[in-house]
């Protein structure tokens, strides 16, 4: 990068919001994911030989898919091609791909082509991606935050390693945040703030993993914090060096800041198993009124949609079972219609599911049933299959008895006759469900 460029960059940044300037240069600055970017980790290496192979970035939002893209445009040596399949087509792949393959063979320059949202493409438009993959054309790097396994072409996926990042714990964030307050050139080192480590901490807390998120709000609470000439609260850290007025963030004006009722549910906390189990009780009781309730607490507080259908599943069989076998239904359409249009549009269909499932008729059978077989299987060996409902493609398998017997039970008018054993004769008389 040429001394024009660079200045360039650096006034481009002027006005960007806190969280596009703190992203951090070097993978020394890059917080909270060892696993894929440390010195154990294969990426470093591969960084560092200039020898990376296509990669898809599979995390939560927030955790730094784009910035280990530009980290990565940074470190090497090939050309470094963004690209969003938000605002992108098909037609534009093609082109990039294209004029990749020109400077690949005129100029023997390897380019890196970065595809943020790559899932936004789906199955058949990501096969534009394929030959230029195959042939090395380019070094394909795609950003999700979707499952790589349901949402990227498996001839693709195939050909690329996943790269998994995980969300950034409360550490991570705290670091992150402390950056920014104290950065002088990119962050708010400048602005004299003050804020304790008890509101920090609810900060990185509240961000639920999410860096962009927790940096948004801080710039937002700088913002419309208050000049305080006022000495500093007892207790109160500053991270900047204190001047006679200083702007002090408080737990309050980080709610102001997030505009919302619900900053300390915390869906890795125990209000979280707390209201799950709500719900869950609530619908077991058939009162609807509460399970409703229960949901909406979730919901609005910003839980995964998702997650509340997997439980919607689960409860539909294990409380209800072959009491309304169209429960599990419901709930399995509930779970792929929340999966196919997202929150917020999905919440009246949980909200029907919950219904529901409160109003119809329990059964724990199936869930008994199982336990019981559960139990069996570690108290016993594993008992052989009787030889008369073994299955005998050979000749030697039938003279060893295998089939001998067997009663094919659509040849019996009278049930009485077509009765017979199936389980092992330790447990023939075993009554699982009742």
């Amino acid at each position: 990068m040429d001394l024009f460029e660079a200045s360039l960059s650096k006034n481009l940044k002027v006005g960007s919001p806190l969280a596009d300037r703190m992203r951090p240069q070097t993978l020394e600055d890059y917080e909270g994911q060892i696993a894929a970017v440390g010195d154990q980790g294969f990426l470093k290496t591969a960084l560092q030989k200039d020898q990376l192979p296509s990669m898809i970035f599979w995390g939560p939002p927030g955790v730094g898919k784009t910035t280990l893209g530009q980290i990565i445009a940074n470190m090497t040596k090939s050309r470094y091609m963004p690209f969003s399949a938000v605002s992108g087509t098909v037609k534009d792949v093609r082109d990039l791909i294209k004029d990749a393959e020109t400077r690949r063979k005129f100029y023997a320059e390897k380019t890196i082509l970065f595809v943020d949202e790559i899932h936004r493409f789906n199955k058949a438009q990501q096969d534009a991606f394929l030959p230029a993959v195959e042939r090395g054309i380019v070094t394909l790097i795609g950003a999700t935050t979707e499952n790589p396994s349901f949402e990227v072409n498996a001839a693709l996926l195939s050909r690329c390693r996943v790269v998994v990042l995980q969300k950034l714990d409360v550490a991570a964030i705290e670091k992150i945040l402390r950056r920014a307050i104290d950065d002088k050139d990119r962050g708010l080192g400048n602005e004299s703030l003050e804020i304790d480590d008890e509101t920090l901490k609810m900060l990185a807390t509240i961000s639920d993993g999410d860096a962009r998120s927790a940096l948004n709000t801080l710039e937002i609470a700088a913002a419309i914090a208050p000049q305080n000439t006022t000495p500093s609260t007892p207790g109160a850290k500053k991270l900047t060096p204190s001047t006679p007025s200083v702007k002090r963030i408080t737990q309050d004006l980080l709610k102001q800041a997030l505009q919302r009722t619900h900053l300390l549910y915390d869906r890795n906390g125990e209000e979280h198993y707390n209201i799950i189990s709500a719900l869950h009780k609530s619908m077991r009781g058939n009162d609807a009124n509460a399970a409703l309730y229960w949901l909406g607490r979730m919901l609005e507080a910003g839980e995964d949609p998702l997650y509340v259908a997997r439980r919607l599943v689960r409860f539909a069989s294990e409380d209800i079972g072959l009491a309304d076998p169209n429960a599990l239904v419901q709930a399995v359409t509930a779970h792929q219609a929340c999966h196919m249009i997202g929150m917020p549009e999905c919440n009246v269909i949980l909200a029907q599911c919950v219904a529901y499932l409160a109003k119809a008729p329990k059964s724990n059978a199936l869930y008994e049933a199982y336990g019981a077989v559960q139990q069996d299987i570690r108290d016993l060996p594993n008992e052989p299959v009787p030889l008369h409902i073994r299955n005998a493609p050979t000749k030697l398998m039938k003279n060893l008895g295998y089939g001998k017997g067997y009663k094919y039970t659509p040849a019996f008018e009278n049930p009485e006759e077509a009765k017979q054993d199936y389980l092992p004769d330790r447990l023939k008389d075993r009554k699982y469900l009742k």
